[in-house]
């Protein structure tokens, strides 16, 4: 026979099941694993000695928002290089498509207020070659992409597609939902993997309008979920505000038939005992037969911001009148006392469900403009509002205030008790995601969560076993959204490939890169440990990151069981 195109020899195989690794060899052909064993005797084109490394099932991304740069950036950086060889797109229903030529505009400022995108960086960089979804994927299949994506259609589209510029104004028409249905309908026959929709508080478009899914009725969501279930296909996904119980997603799941996924399971801890309310009545669902599953997060939720944008704060209902001001009035806004005492007054009250928690012990001065302000730099804004013998609220206001809201800095928002964080990603019913890798990219980049479960979570504080931690990457997620011949390394599955150093696999500190459409910066986390992937047999990612000339070997993922 001709050689097979690649041998790895010698590697420790995680092969995704969470069976104890095994020094066996791995033969890749035409994308395919073509054998795995101890010592193959094959020809091949290249070979690797792997000796000292582990070879796992490339990591599976199920929480991504990369569906506006995968239009100008079709290698998604920066997941290739951090081991992702799979990315879902289209998460919370905050989707481009479809989209009508007269709705660009306002979906453009609706992303950036909800996932902190810049507005310049989506006019220069988006190709809006699409109005409907099927030929959003038909744009995709032409561009190619370094790792393979499947896509849900978006609630927030769809209802813009139906109701324009009162998508978030009002609740829909039966008639309108029957037109939102056909939607789905549409979307779920071209390939779609789901439905994804979001109810948080925290999910505001331009304005400080809430996103157009937030104004749904219950009738809404059934038909919707109902209509992507039709043909025994599909998940839907939903970021959940605290109004919207597990038991009525229960329901959505039995009269379906069909997966529901729930984000965003984060541990508060000044509401320490909500999300494992939640993930027990996730856990009673499962009892009674139905699939709901808890999307969770291994990192701790770290954003930097600025008062221009402050996300943390934007959930607050006392907020809300700050929302889409311009500078100057923003500016006076954020100076007036009556404001400030109103949104003292909120972060004075417990909350089951918010970003921030009045914990200013963990916000930090990151970066200042004015040069007498240096010294405040890298110190708690508690520590900083005692020593100046000031409210925390009005010394944060009033530094950023004189420095024309230019002042970075950056909040431990949530996820940062180790101990109840363990306990939720080693919970039967949870999925380890919520990356949300393409979003929020001056905030936070949390692409790498793969590399942090391993190195963190699994190797530093040994809170789940090397093996568990790959399952969960892996295999878990595969057989969750239903990704056929993927998540394990057996023979006839395609050859997505992590080879990796057990011993230092981890992600590194975040850096400020200028490489997006018009050199507008995001936070960037480099891979370490990380010696190749491979995307369907082809390697995409070394040790030093992205290859050069790395191949657009990722398929675009319509067929799921």
């Amino acid at each position: 026979m001709h050689p097979i195109d690649l041998l790895i020899q010698n590697a420790q195989i995680f092969d995704g099941s969470g069976s104890e690794p095994q020094l066996q060899d791995v033969a890749i052909h035409q994308g395919l694993i073509y054998a795995v064993g101890p010592s193959l005797e094959l020809q091949a084109q290249q070979t690797i000695d792997a000796h000292g490394l582990a070879l796992m099932p490339g990591i599976i991304d199920s929480h991504t928002h990369y569906d506006a740069q995968i239009t100008w950036d079709p290698y998604v950086n920066p997941s290739p290089a951090l081991g992702v060889t799979t990315a879902i797109i289209g998460n919370c229903g905050f989707t481009i498509a479809p989209c009508k030529p007269a709705d660009r505009e306002m979906t453009m400022r609706h992303l950036t207020q909800v996932e902190g995108m810049s507005l310049d960086v989506l006019r220069q960089g988006i190709d809006w070659g699409f109005e409907t979804f099927p030929q959003y994927l038909q744009l995709l299949q032409r561009k190619g992409s370094a790792v393979n994506i499947a896509a849900y259609i978006g609630h927030s589209s769809v209802r813009t597609w139906v109701l324009g510029d009162q998508a978030n104004k009002r609740v829909a028409s039966a008639e309108e939902i029957d037109r939102m249905a056909t939607i789905v309908r549409e979307a779920m026959a071209h390939g779609a993997i789901g439905f994804a929709s979001s109810t948080s508080p925290a999910h505001n478009g331009e304005g400080g309008l809430p996103m157009p899914s937030r104004l749904a009725s219950d009738e809404e969501m059934m038909a919707l979920i109902k209509a992507m279930g039709e043909k025994g296909k599909g998940i839907y996904m939903v970021t959940k505000g605290g109004q919207m119980p597990v038991s009525f997603l229960e329901d959505m799941s039995a009269q379906s038939g069909r997966p529901v996924m729930i984000a965003a399971l984060l541990h508060n801890s000044t509401n320490p005992d909500a999300v494992f309310k939640d993930l027990d009545a996730i856990t009673q669902a499962n009892s009674r037969g139905r699939q709901v599953i808890g999307q969770v997060s291994c990192c701790p939720l770290t954003m930097d911001f600025t008062f221009q944008s402050p996300y943390p704060v934007e959930g607050l209902q006392s907020w809300k009148p700050a929302l889409g001001l311009k500078h100057p009035a923003l500016l006076k806004m954020l100076a007036d006392t009556h404001f400030r005492d109103q949104v003292r007054s909120e972060l004075a009250t417990a909350s089951t469900f918010r970003l921030f928690n009045n914990e200013w012990d963990k916000v930090h001065v990151v970066e200042t403009v004015l040069p007498h302000h240096a010294s405040l730099e890298q110190r708690t804004v508690a520590e900083l509002a005692k020593e100046f013998q000031k409210d925390p609220l009005d010394f944060v206001l009033d530094l950023a205030i004189s420095e024309d809201l230019k002042t970075v800095f950056t909040a431990l928002l949530l996820n940062s008790d180790t101990d109840a964080v363990a306990t939720m990603l080693n919970h039967p019913h949870s999925l380890v995601s919520l990356s949300d890798a393409g979003a929020h990219l001056t905030f936070f980049n949390d692409a790498g969560f793969g590399l942090h479960l391993m190195g963190y979570w699994s190797r530093e504080l040994g809170k789940m076993p090397l093996t568990q931690a790959v399952r969960r990457l892996t295999s878990l997620p595969a057989q969750i959204l239903g990704l056929k011949n993927r998540g394990y390394i057996r023979k006839g599955y395609f050859a997505d490939l992590l080879l990796f150093d057990p011993q230092t696999v981890n992600r590194g500190n975040k850096q400020r890169v200028f490489d997006l459409p018009g050199g507008a910066p995001r936070l960037h986390t480099d891979a370490i440990g990380v010696k190749a992937v491979w995307v369907n047999g082809h390697q995409v990612a070394d040790h030093n990151g992205l290859l050069k000339e790395a191949p657009l070997a990722g398929k675009l993922l319509t067929d799921f069981y």
